[in-house]
């Protein structure tokens, strides 16, 4: 291995050659100088140049020899000199050269850092916690040990955020790292793994209440107030507790079951809870469908029907909303509000988020080759959002797909941004810039803020069909379309209505001015091929309803 002292010696060897060949030049001018002007003496003193006029030059000019000993003084000299400054140079580089490899080592650990760990609160991150019980998972296996996955969910963050802001929001934040810190084990683990979400990691424990009791001192922790801008804001915490290897024997399942019993938990008089059957309506289902839907995106069991969104005025088909469904080869239809609460749960949800992307895309470059000018608009999750590689993933699909990204109107619900803000907007104005054109889904459902309203970059917004349902028989849900719509185009933005059954809400739409349908009065949802030969069949103003199949099916 070549150390530092062999580079340095190797580095002055060939800076010294270099400046040791133009001393060598310079001598030989010198010399060549010198012995013209001995000549040039011989010559004036017996005027010819021979052996007697050089002798009599040198013995009786005593200025000659100064001069011809005067290279060599130089030749030693800038040997010397080149030896230090070579020594030097060298020196030099090689200490900027260390410089610049230790900057680049420490932005690799700063880069590996974080790609594991949360930039807020420094505690490891959903991917380094799942690493790391699966490690334990293995550990407890070998030892005959169990564990146990505790989720921490802040209840009242959004109050919080709303109330103080992103700023103390975060101190909170790091607060509660700190006390959970000081709560568990040394060889426990914390982590945070959303945005108001905290989890940990009890490992090779014998006891299998050491998850209540960890989870009761973790509430004893959270109970004091914490000084905020000299406030006092009071936590309300509820958690979530499983069991390896009784509740599961991975780290999907696992986390997927503690998010349930977090979900009972806000609900119970204790704020924790531990995960029980009973509390999945469909236990053994659901739990082998988790372990399928993976498999499914693999196997090709999941398709994409699309259902077409027309102008309410004029009949043109504008696009058409993607919508995954999942026939199962034994339980068959699935309904997408069973398997993706699961997805979401889970990391499936970025594969299936992936499959629902690619095959969009892909149909709507078909549909593009085809002439038909249609915006075709996917469903993202609260996951998805709060995934910074998102915005990249899709730049690579729509260059596989060959598709312009305002081609495409990406869907989201208000409550998948409330969770956490600051990462979703970051995410939805990295898809902005690239293109994408953006939609509120179910306007009115959710945490409904005219501040997110305001500031996201949007360029629809979908009317919930539990308002235009029922249009026609109540006066409040008619005065809140009709205010809906009215906000809307104040803000700019093009209006759907979700959920038209019957020509009389179209008119009812109509005169109120929305802009765009979409429901059974036009079409279900289809797969692509059936999608494709009804747009052939349907004509300006002749859409007519497509109600064949079940309503399970759609």
């Amino acid at each position: 291995m070549i150390t530092a002292k062999n580079v340095l010696t190797e580095n002055v060897r060939v800076l010294k050659s270099e400046v040791s060949k133009t001393t060598y030049q310079g001598v030989a001018v010198a010399l060549v100088a010198i012995a013209s002007a001995l000549l040039a003496l011989s010559y004036y003193y017996v005027g010819e140049i021979s052996l007697n006029g050089v002798i009599r030059a040198q013995t009786e000019n005593y200025g000659l020899w100064v001069l011809e000993i005067l290279p060599f003084v130089f030749g030693f000299w800038g040997q010397y000199s080149s030896a230090v400054m070579a020594y030097q140079a060298s020196a030099m580089i090689l200490d900027q050269t260390q410089e610049l490899r230790s900057r680049a080592e420490s932005l690799e650990r700063l880069v590996s850092y974080s790609s594991t760990h949360d930039s807020i609160t420094d505690l490891p991150n959903r991917v380094l916690f799942y690493d790391r019980v699966e490690q334990a998972i293995l550990s407890a296996t070998n030892q005959n040990k169990m564990l146990s996955i505790l989720l921490v969910e802040v209840a009242n963050f959004k109050e919080v955020y709303d109330t103080l802001g992103r700023n103390s929001s975060d101190l909170i934040h790091k607060q509660i790292a700190t006390r959970l810190q000081s709560v568990v084990l040394g060889t426990d683990s914390v982590a945070r793994i959303d945005g108001n979400i905290f989890s940990v990691l009890l490992a090779a424990v014998d006891n299998e209440n050491a998850g209540v009791l960890l989870a009761k001192n973790i509430q004893t922790a959270l109970d004091p107030a914490f000084k905020i801008e000299r406030l006092s804001v009071a936590i309300h915490s509820n958690i979530g507790i499983v069991n390896f290897p009784e509740h599961g024997e991975d780290v999907d399942t696992l986390v997927q079951k503690a998010g349930v019993a977090l979900f009972v938990a806000a609900k119970s008089h204790e704020g924790y809870t531990v995960y029980a059957p009973s509390h999945d309506d469909h236990s053994p289902r659901r739990l082998t469908l988790m372990s399928e839907l993976r498999q499914a995106i693999e196997k090709e069991q999941l398709f994409l029907y699309y259902q077409p969104k027309v102008s309410v005025h004029t009949g043109r088909v504008y696009g058409a909303e993607g919508l995954v469904r999942w026939r199962h080869p034994k339980h068959g239809f699935i309904s997408p509000e069973e398997f993706i609460p699961m997805a979401e749960r889970t990391r499936v949800i970025k594969h299936l988020t992936t499959w629902v992307l690619k095959q969009s895309f892909r149909d709507c470059a078909k549909l593009r080759k085809q002439g038909k000018e249609l915006t075709i608009s996917v469903n993202l999750s609260a996951k998805d959002l709060h995934d910074p590689e998102l915005p990249d993933v899709m730049a690579g699909v729509a260059a596989s797909a060959n598709i312009r990204p305002d081609w495409m109107m990406l869907e989201i619900t208000e409550s998948s941004i409330m969770t956490d803000p600051d990462r979703a907007m970051e995410v939805i104005q990295r898809l902005h810039e690239m293109g994408y054109k953006l939609s509120i889904d179910d306007f009115g459902t959710g945490y409904s803020s005219l501040a997110y309203l305001k500031r996201m970059p949007l360029t629809e917004l979908k009317i919930d069909k539990s308002f235009v349902g029922d249009l026609l028989h109540s006066e409040n849900d008619a005065l809140i379309v009709k205010a809906t719509i009215n906000l809307a185009h104040n803000l700019g933005l093009q209006v759907v209505a979700e959920g038209v059954e019957n020509q009389a809400i179209m008119d009812k739409l109509a005169s109120y001015n929305c802009d765009i349908a979409q429901g059974y009065l036009l079409s279900k949802p289809v797969p692509f091929d059936d999608f494709n030969r009804w747009l052939q069949t349907a004509t300006i103003g002749q859409l007519s309803p497509a109600r064949t199949g079940s309503p399970e099916e759609a």
